[in-house]
């Protein structure tokens, strides 16, 4: 009972909030998300000293976007480094607030700029390692796609690790979730777009399918390695293509096999030659 009493009339100390901001490094990533302005910025924090020279541009661009920079002493910096686990820090770090997620498919196509050959939205069914999501969010912002679709549960959350594995370009693309990407696919279906997805399964050689089907509005659905597709997503799916395969192994990793198919459609649309 003494230990009751020792602690009777002592305030509760109150649960510490996470914080809503992210730290944001590696000089592709801070850039980009610089560049492309679509988080709330608190600071840019750099280490006291010399910095690599590839910064200093970084440090002007932070200055022009009316972001504060604040330098740190070694044991400021030494304590920044220890609450970023497993990460090596190189000189400079962004402290922003989260990337903006749109709320379904109306506007995810409202946020999208018209294209004359059609846009192409990269959907995911069940995706979840992140470095693989930033390597297609990488490769989708190359090759012209106009944003990625993502389901509430089952998915990479959208964090500084995801967008340093797209080098940055997940800074830019337009995320849309939705709760159910069955339901989602329908309602792109209905403003026009028609659904692709890779299978190895398939019959129809991407290489060999016919170009009038790679034109227009387009999903890309890439299923989740070992996994596939889910039997409802799918059901609504109105083309299946295969990647061939002449070695050994199966079937390619998930980031390398939506790499191959989105810069066909690429090439199919803006790089054709008149005799093919």
């Amino acid at each position: 009972m003494a230990g009751s009493r020792k602690n009777r009339g002592q305030k509760k100390r109150a649960p510490r909030k996470a914080s809503m901001h992210e730290i944001l490094h590696g000089r592709h990533v801070v850039e980009e998300a610089l560049r492309a302005d679509r988080r709330e910025f608190v600071r840019l924090s750099a280490r006291e000293g010399s910095l690599a020279p590839e910064w200093s541009a970084v440090l002007d661009l932070a200055k022009e976007k009316g972001v504060p920079v604040v330098r740190l002493d070694p044991r400021q910096w030494s304590d920044l480094e220890s609450g970023e686990r497993d990460v090596q820090l190189q000189g400079c770090v962004l402290e922003a607030g989260p990337l903006p997620v749109l709320e379904g498919v109306d506007a995810l196509c409202d946020s999208t700029p018209r294209d004359p050959s059609g846009k192409v939205i990269l959907a995911l069914d069940g995706v979840e390692d992140p470095q693989n999501v930033g390597s297609l969010a990488r490769v989708a912002d190359a090759a012209g796609a106009v944003g990625l679709l993502m389901t509430d549960r089952r998915s990479a959350p959208l964090t500084p690790a995801l967008s340093r594995a797209s080098a940055g370009a997940i800074e830019w693309q337009p995320v849309a979730r939705v709760p159910n990407l069955v339901r989602g696919l329908k309602d792109l279906k209905k403003k026009g777009f028609w659904v692709l997805a890779a299978d190895p399964e398939a019959d129809r050689v991407l290489f060999n399918f016919p170009d009038a089907l790679l034109t227009g509005d387009l999903v890309v659905v890439l299923g989740a390695e070992g996994k596939g597709l889910r039997p409802g997503v799918r059901a609504e799916v109105d083309h299946q293509v295969s990647l061939p395969m002449l070695g050994r192994v199966a079937s390619l990793n998930v980031a390398t096999a939506g790499a191959v198919l989105l810069y066909e459609i690429l090439r199919r649309r803006r790089y054709r030659s008149k005799s093919d």
